[in-house]
């Protein structure tokens, strides 16, 4: 679809759900599919919003019925046990949605604020506490009937150079690395090189993992946002987590079924030089393993060390490409907005609510090419 089309139908005073639809029928039209069979849809529009009344009551009008609630709690306490995550699993049922996932508290946040500290500084024996309070975390959501978590393993957050004009004066979040300021040039945690963080790391699943597998609940890591050089890293950290071939080593180094990827497209697209060409076999490379279990579905333009993110139809990645190639691999989770720009004097929110219905849309269309 071209601009002016864009803006005629931006202009006809579609809701945004419905607009986003009409860009996708447009778009579909000018992709031609691939010939052959094709394995069924099996994905579903989701969200990590969160789970107040307003945001679930949004999410049961707009047919998203698939979440991700908002961290319990940053602590192993009364939310996290099996009465309070059940409640927690019950409430969101009561408005037709299912509580796919929870999030652990290992967030993205620079490790000067990070929840668990300790896991990511290797500082024992309050590390071994701390991995023990997520083990029994885990036991919980599995008794409560939630059988998916995600978690991130960052120490240095999320860096961003800035903003920049997007369309219609909207403001993307951008990357620039050479205009980036690496302020202090250290964290907390001091210079951490690739061995120390990957020890780090593996600690962690080598006590984790058999628990999430002997309670069959999945846990999906976030890669490293955004990737950054090898070897210098960012602040004095080798982000090991910040590219393909770490995230390849990452699923290696404790195979199971229920150790694997919160697969953020938008995140690994970062990591590429050409995300437009390169993405669709990363995809395929850890959906064909069973190692995708959640996505965040969502458009940069640019590539490593230089991008912005941009509106999910708008970016440098044909995204009815991507939805394909998922259905080729089975995926059958949830497609999660994420990171959606700014719009002077409009809510966030309905930012989210066009990418909710764009992510309806372009599922539809897929499962529709049989």
């Amino acid at each position: 679809m071209n601009r002016r089309e864009f803006v005629r139908l931006a202009g006809s005073g579609l809701p945004a759900a419905a607009l986003a639809e009409s860009v996708v029928a447009a778009q579909v039209a000018q992709s031609k599919a691939p010939a052959g069979s094709r394995p069924r849809a099996l994905m579903k529009v989701g969200t990590q919003h969160g789970d107040s009344e307003e945001i679930l009551k949004a999410c049961a009008a707009f047919g998203v019925n698939n979440i991700c609630s908002r961290l319990p709690s940053d602590k192993l306490d009364e939310t996290w046990s099996v009465d309070g995550l059940s409640r927690l699993r019950d409430r969101v049922k009561g408005h037709g949605i299912s509580l796919d996932m929870v999030p652990l508290p290992m967030s993205s946040s620079e490790i000067s604020t990070a929840e668990m500290s300790a896991i990511y500084l290797g500082k024992s024996p309050e590390r071994d506490r701390n991995i023990d309070d997520i083990c029994q975390m885990i036991r919980n959501c599995a008794r409560a009937g939630i059988m998916q978590v995600k978690y991130n393993f960052t120490l240095i957050g999320i860096p961003r150079s800035g903003t920049a004009a997007g369309r219609g004066g909207s403001r993307y979040s951008e990357f620039i690395y050479a205009n980036a300021k690496q302020e202090p040039p250290l964290t907390i945690a001091g210079k951490v090189d690739a061995d120390t963080y990957w020890e780090r790391i593996t600690y962690f699943l080598e006590r984790v993992v058999p628990v999430a597998a002997e309670y069959k609940v999945r846990m999906g890591c976030h890669p490293q946002d955004p990737g950054v050089p090898r070897g210098s890293g960012w602040r004095g950290v080798d982000a090991v987590l910040g590219s393909p071939d770490g995230l390849k080593k990452f699923v290696s180094i404790k195979e199971s079924p229920y150790h694997g990827l919160n697969f953020c497209q938008g995140t690994i697209s970062e990591q590429l030089e050409k995300p437009g060409e390169q993405i669709f076999d990363v995809i395929r490379y850890f959906g064909s393993r069973k190692k995708i279990f959640s996505v965040h579905f969502r458009n940069i333009d640019g590539g490593f060390l230089n991008f912005r993110e941009t509106f999910i139809d708008n970016g440098s990645v044909d995204m009815l490409k991507a939805m394909r190639v998922y259905k080729e691999v089975g995926y059958d989770g949830m497609m999660m907005p994420d990171h959606v720009p700014r719009v002077e004097g409009i809510a966030s929110d309905q930012g989210f609510a066009f990418a909710f219905g764009y992510i309806k849309a372009l599922i539809a269309a897929v499962a529709a090419e049989g």
